[in-house]
């Protein structure tokens, strides 16, 4: 697809910094949703917007950078800590489906992370920044392993309803997929911690 122009800008225009900066970050993210982190290149994005790919290096830096800033993602999560147990799902799952379903660099995001290092540590950012100091008022002990499993979780959700289209899980609506994720999310985030392994005395 990279051949291809996504977006006529029209006819050229007088551009200021900002405008300029909007319009590479939405032909951006309409590159990477379309073609993916690998097959994406700067003077594809560039031709896009119309401008020369020197411009879209000086706002960005590097592709890396400019997939970083495109793929931003905002889970705007609330204060949980007046939310009982059984009821973290009911909170959780919205926003995280609003941003696999109305984001579109998520599933190029997602899919990218599996083999790209840049990817990877966007999604990295995310858990650490936002999903990991939410989640952690929640839990009663072990908040890293707990949160780390949560979010190993989730992402295998994502990855099998939006990538795989894994049958029971592609086509099930919000509140069934709540249902049956809901139990998982409280146990992991608030359960019983697993007792260590005990080993016997070699004795």
């Amino acid at each position: 697809m990279s051949g291809t122009r996504i977006g006529d800008t029209g006819p050229a225009r007088t551009r200021n910094a900002e405008q300029t900066r909007a319009d590479i970050l939405a032909a951006a993210r309409a590159r990477f949703a379309a073609d993916g982190f690998e097959r994406t290149t700067l003077r594809a994005v560039a031709a896009d917007v119309g401008i020369d790919p020197a411009l879209v290096i000086r706002y960005f830096g590097s592709k890396k950078d400019l997939f970083a800033a495109a793929a931003h993602v905002t889970l705007d999560f609330p204060d949980l800590r007046g939310i009982r147990p059984d009821g973290l799902a009911e909170v959780l799952l919205p926003r995280f489906f609003a941003v696999w379903e109305g984001q579109s660099t998520f599933l190029a995001l997602l899919r990218s992370a599996m083999t790209s290092e840049s990817a990877a540590a966007t999604m990295r950012a995310v858990f650490v920044t936002q999903v990991a100091p939410a989640l952690s008022v929640v839990t009663p002990d072990e908040p890293a392993r707990r949160i780390g499993m949560l979010g190993s979780f989730i992402i295998g959700l994502a990855t099998a309803r939006y990538v795989l289209a894994t049958p029971g899980i592609a086509e099930a609506s919000h509140a069934e997929i709540t249902r049956w994720a809901g139990p998982v999310i409280q146990h992991l985030l608030t359960g019983p911690a697993p007792h260590p392994d005990v080993r016997p005395d070699d004795g």
